[in-house]
Parts: structure tokens; C-alpha cells; sequence
């Protein structure tokens, strides 16, 4: 009788066990067709003031900060005297900008504080030529005119505290796959819009032919552009880089396009402060920016800052106009052989 009851036992803890062994395989299965991880972007967490905000809440949700902040005693510390002063001379409109809508819903305010007034270099600026979404004109119109909601487009959860961090003060735009997933890099901010098959919505990029780069520009960069994803060999005709180039792996699109203003056209950088974020600062030290302008086409002043021949061969010696020299030509149109960096008969 007892041999019976321990052979029973015996099943029922082998039962048990297959069935445990059931549910982990199917789980690992689960886990092993599940989808990429989704960051779950949540664009109230960055707010300083929640719910909490006041004894017992009581200040949520009030668009008076005046009724508890004295505008003399806010923003004390030796590290806040910059904004102290903008917000003493502006008033209390320019508290959602950095604190939150106090669940208020109203806009941020960008542009109160970030002109070139205010903060001239926050962020730095050459001209009016910006990454506004509308068509642009080189000369001043109105159509230039950044807006609010423009800087919330592509920042619409900034944290304010002075680091950039590009998974938390970029908008947070869909991947190829439709998901929130972070950002790699800065390109990758900027390619989930600039691409031919999954361009985000209310912002597509019409008129425009697929090989055109404002669309093509995520094929060509993760798979042509050697100032991409893929790697140079460094033995063409014109090879040579600058010394004090620290660039290791890609080239990010914000080294050479300004979004926040510039006088070229393209949005190609002003100075080397805006861009070239990796080149030695003994050269290109924050002080005596090199200048960079480009006109008809002729880009040598981008390119040399970056680019030094070897061998100087044709005009590699003559300045390009910005005191630095070491590129085959200048003063003339580069787009006719050169399309990001890539020759035409070797891509676009």
C-alpha cells in the first residue's frame, strides 16, 4: 500500500514539474518573438511640478505663480543669475517653459527666453535660415520666423537643466517598425523623418523626388555615405583628414546642418561651434570660430575643416576663405561630383 501511495506521489510530482516545464517554455517562446523594447515616453515626467505641487495640491493647476512666488526670491543660486535676470525683466509668463504647465495645458514658451536677445547662445546662431518646417528664403522673410510650436515639433519634452540628452530632450518620433524606440544618436532623430518609407505623420516630405537627399537620406546614409554608417578605406585621390580629427565612427547630421539658425542654405553649419562637434578645440577652440559659408554651391569652407589633402595636388594650397586650405578646389560648385561625401560614380 505504501510502494502504491509513493508511486502516485511519484506521478503527480512528475505532472507538476512537466507542467511548470510547460509554462517556462512557453514563456521563453514569448520572450523570443517579442518585439524590440519600446520606450515608454511619458511627456509629463519631465515637469518640476505635478500634482503634489502646493499643500495638498493645492497649487495644481493655477496659472497665478504670483500668488505664492515673489518674483524676488526665486532663482537664487549663483548658477540661476542668467535666468534670474530674464525672468526678473519677462515676468512670471516664462515659468511653464522650464517648470511645467502646472496641468494647465497652456503652451510652452520657447522663444521668450531662447532669442538673440536674451540667449544669443542658446543655442548659437549665424543667420535666420532654421529647421522650421516651412520654405525657406535666405532673405529674412517671414517665412523664417521660428514659432513656439516649432521648437516643440522636435522638443516637446526638454528637461531644461542644461545637458542635452537626446532620448529625453528630443521628441520621441516613430521608428521603420512604428515603435517609440530611442534614439541611437542625433542622426537617428533626424532620419526617422528624412527617409522614403516611413516619414512621420503631419510632417512628410512632399514634392520632392526619392532620390532627392531630404528623402533618400537614411539609405544613403546607413548604406553609401561613408560619413556614415559605412566605413571608408582612406586611399582616394583627395584622402587626408585635419589634424585633430577625432572622429571614430559617424559623422552626425548636426555637425554639418544647423537647426537652429544659419546664414547657408541647406541649414550647412555657420562656424565650426555650431558643428564639427568632435575636432580638437585647440583649433576650433569656442573663442575664434572658423567662419564657414557656402555659396552656389561651392562648399570647400565646410569641407576643409575637416578635410586636409596628403598630396597637394590643383588649388589644395590656396585658402578656401576661412584661413584654413587643403582641398582640391575652391570657389566653385562641389555637388557635381560630390554628394555627401560620396563621388558620383561610386553612389548618388
Amino acid at each position: 500500500m505504501k510502494r502504491m501511495i509513493l508511486f502516485l506521489q511519484a506521478i503527480l510530482l512528475t505532472l507538476l514539474l512537466s507542467a511548470c516545464g510547460a509554462d517556462e517554455t512557453v514563456t521563453d517562446i514569448g520572450q523570443a518573438d517579442d518585439k524590440l523594447p519600446v520606450a515608454k515616453v511619458s511627456y509629463s515626467d519631465w515637469q518640476l511640478l505635478d500634482e503634489s505641487h502646493g499643500i495638498n495640491g493645492g497649487a495644481w493647476q493655477l496659472e497665478q505663480c504670483d500668488a505664492c512666488h515673489l518674483i524676488n526670491d526665486i532663482h537664487q543660486k549663483p548658477a540661476q543669475n542668467m535666468i534670474k535676470d530674464i525672468v526678473f525683466d519677462k515676468g512670471y509668463s516664462t515659468c511653464i517653459g522650464c517648470h511645467g504647465d502646472n496641468g494647465t495645458q497652456l503652451q510652452r514658451p520657447c522663444l521668450t527666453c531662447h532669442n538673440d536677445k536674451d540667449l544669443p547662445k542658446a543655442p548659437e546662431v549665424t543667420g535666420k535660415l532654421t529647421h522650421n518646417f516651412s520654405p525657406q528664403a535666405g532673405d529674412g522673410a517671414s517665412n523664417n520666423v521660428m514659432t513656439d510650436k516649432q521648437c516643440l515639433d522636435c522638443h516637446i519634452a526638454s528637461d531644461m537643466n542644461g545637458k542635452f540628452d537626446n532620448n529625453l530632450d528630443l521628441t520621441r518620433f516613430l521608428d521603420e517598425q512604428g515603435r517609440q524606440s530611442t534614439y541611437q544618436d542625433n542622426s537617428d532623430f533626424c532620419l526617422r523623418c528624412h527617409n522614403s518609407d516611413h516619414q512621420q505623420k503631419g510632417f512628410e516630405i512632399i514634392g520632392k523626388d526619392y532620390q532627392d537627399p531630404l528623402i533618400a537620406m537614411a539609405t544613403n546614409y546607413q548604406a553609401i555615405d561613408v560619413h556614415g554608417e559605412l566605413d571608408g578605406v582612406g586611399a582616394r585621390t583627395y584622402s587626408g583628414l585635419r589634424s585633430g580629427y577625432n572622429y571614430q565612427e559617424k559623422v552626425q547630421c548636426s555637425d554639418c546642418h544647423a537647426m537652429h539658425g544659419t546664414h547657408n542654405e541647406k541649414l550647412i553649419v555657420g562656424n565650426t561651434v555650431i558643428g564639427t562637434s568632435k575636432l580638437t578645440d585647440s583649433l576650433f577652440k569656442q573663442s575664434s570660430p572658423i567662419k564657414i559659408t557656402t555659396s552656389d554651391g561651392d562648399s570647400s569652407q565646410l569641407c576643409v575643416a575637416c578635410h586636409q589633402m596628403k598630396l597637394i595636388i590643383e588649388e589644395g594650397y590656396k585658402d578656401t576663405g576661412n584661413g584654413l586650405s587643403g582641398v582640391h578646389l575652391t570657389g566653385q560648385e562641389c555637388r557635381s561630383c560630390h554628394q555627401h561625401g560620396m563621388a558620383t560614380q561610386t553612389g548618388l
